[in-house]
């Protein structure tokens, strides 16, 4: 691939490992597929042979049920989902990869581009083997969100500047959160196929030993995360995520700075003080967009909005199939 490539040479697909109910699956691959994903690359974690027969209708979805037989030949079933999402994904970048570039990102992932997403992945050099796009986390409706509309909230690169945003936009909270966020700043990457003992983790990916080869920011295109999109999301996740997920207690604290707690240290506090009314209010000022928070956001220039109407995409790329 040359650097001044064309546009429509350049092919990009999905890599999921996918543990959700159909119609959330089918909202997530109907909206990279109006995108232009040339593949999607799920891994059902969970034995759903409805679902399974439904995603292999697709003929650009490439599906794969992680069974018993399916794992015997990996050495076992990890008990981490991460450890499984990395295993994975590096099954499909082994494999007869049809497309140019590929992203590892989860089902409440959703690439947000400025315009194409094949087109800013073509103008990057040869020497950029990865390229990083960088989250913004969904909100909960509230008073500031019009109709057909989902609100998001970035968060700035530099430190100095996503702690002061943070202060400003978030009075109770912002000094224990990270730009706001309850969710990885990190971002997910964009990994060129075709490179032979290519590791790929959830953030980063190695190659011969080097972290993130040629990693350029692709500015070009945001990842619009549902982190905790309502409230009955976030207290449905709250003690998975606690035990074993993003708040889990090993992690370390998102804030840089002396005596930082991390997000379950954090979590066990609020709760403790409060309970779930303590967890609720804390909810309400980080996670909801209501006026006052999306002006505070707005001046600080970290209010996104999009219109992102799924059950439309989802009928005219999957017409027949009943999710619901």
């Amino acid at each position: 691939m040359t650097v001044d490539a064309p546009q429509s040479a350049v092919k990009w697909g999905v890599i999921s490992t996918i543990k959700a109910p159909l119609v959330a699956i089918l909202n997530f691959a109907a909206w990279h597929f109006e995108l232009g994903a040339h593949r999607i690359y799920i891994y059902l974690d969970d034995d759903v042979p409805e679902t399974l027969a439904a995603l292999k209708s697709h003929p650009k979805i490439k599906v794969m049920h992680t069974d018993a037989v399916y794992w015997d030949k990996r050495k076992g079933r990890p008990d981490k989902h991460q450890v499984r999402q990395s295993l994975n994904a590096r099954h499909a970048n082994n494999r007869r990869v049809e497309v140019d570039w590929l992203t590892h990102i989860d089902v409440d992932e959703f690439l947000l581009p400025s315009g194409d997403v094949a087109a800013p992945l073509a103008a990057l050099s040869e020497q950029a083997l990865c390229a990083r796009v960088r989250p913004i986390e969904a909100l909960a409706p509230g008073d500031a969100v019009e109709p057909g509309e989902t609100v998001f909230k970035a968060f700035h690169l530099n430190q100095k500047q996503r702690q002061a945003a943070s202060l400003a936009c978030f009075p109770n909270w912002g000094p224990y959160l990270s730009g706001g966020f309850l969710s990885h700043v990190a971002g997910k990457l964009f990994f060129r196929t075709g490179q032979k003992g290519l590791q790929i983790k959830i953030h980063n990916v190695i190659l011969n030993g080097v972290q993130n080869p040629g990693q350029v920011e692709l500015d070009e295109i945001e990842l619009g995360h549902f982190h905790a999109d309502s409230w009955q999301h976030f207290i449905q996740s709250y003690r998975f995520r606690l035990s074993q997920g993003s708040y889990r207690s090993e992690l370390k604290p998102q804030v840089r700075t002396d005596g930082a707690m991390n997000l379950h240290d954090l979590f066990r506090a609020i709760e403790s003080d409060g309970g779930e009314d303590a967890l609720k209010a804390f909810f309400h000022e980080v996670c909801v967009a209501d006026i006052d928070l999306c002006l505070r956001l707005k001046a600080n220039g970290l209010l996104r909005r999009h219109e992102m109407d799924l059950q439309t995409l989802r009928h005219k790329h999957f017409p027949g199939i009943n999710a619901l």
